[in-house]
C-alpha cells in the first residue's frame, strides 16, 4: 500500500470526528427547528470532545501516577506517561456542554410559550409583525 493510504487508514478515528463535526455544523446552519439546531450543536461538541480525548491517548502509555523513589532515581521517562490534561479539560467541557444544553432547552421552552413555535422562520415572522 502507498504511504499516504496507510496514514489515512491509520487515522480513521479523526475522519470519523470530522464527519461528525460536519453533520453537527450542517444541522446548526441548515435546520429551522431550534431543537434540531441544539442536537446539531451537541453532535458538534461531542466530536470535538472525542477529538481531544484521542489526542491525549498514547499506545503503551502508563497512568500519570509516579512513584516518588523512581522519580528521584530518574527511572521515569516522560514519553512513557499519558498526559492527563486533555482528559481533564474534556471533563470540564462535558459539564459546560450539559449546562449549555439545559439553558438552551429552558430558553426554547420560553420561546415556545411566547411565540407558539420553535421554528426559526415562524418566530422571525412574528417578531417582524410584533405578534406575541
Amino acid at each position: 500500500m502507498d504511504g499516504w493510504l496507510v496514514d489515512l487508514v491509520a487515522k480513521y478515528n479523526y475522519w470519523i470526528y470530522v464527519v461528525l463535526m460536519m453533520i453537527g455544523f450542517y444541522a446548526m446552519i441548515r435546520k429551522n427547528n431550534l431543537v434540531k439546531k441544539l442536537i446539531g450543536m451537541n453532535i458538534f461538541q461531542t466530536a470535538i470532545i472525542l477529538f481531544f480525548i484521542s489526542t491525549g491517548a498514547k499506545k503503551g502509555g502508563r497512568i500519570p501516577i509516579v512513584d516518588y523513589e523512581q522519580a528521584l532515581a530518574g527511572a521515569v521517562q516522560a514519553a512513557d506517561i499519558v498526559n492527563p490534561l486533555p482528559h481533564v479539560l474534556m471533563l470540564t467541557a462535558i459539564v459546560v456542554s450539559v449546562s449549555v444544553t439545559g439553558v438552551a432547552l429552558a430558553t426554547m421552552l420560553k420561546i415556545y410559550k411566547e411565540y407558539g413555535s420553535i421554528d426559526e422562520d415562524q418566530i422571525l415572522e412574528r417578531v417582524k409583525n410584533h405578534e406575541p
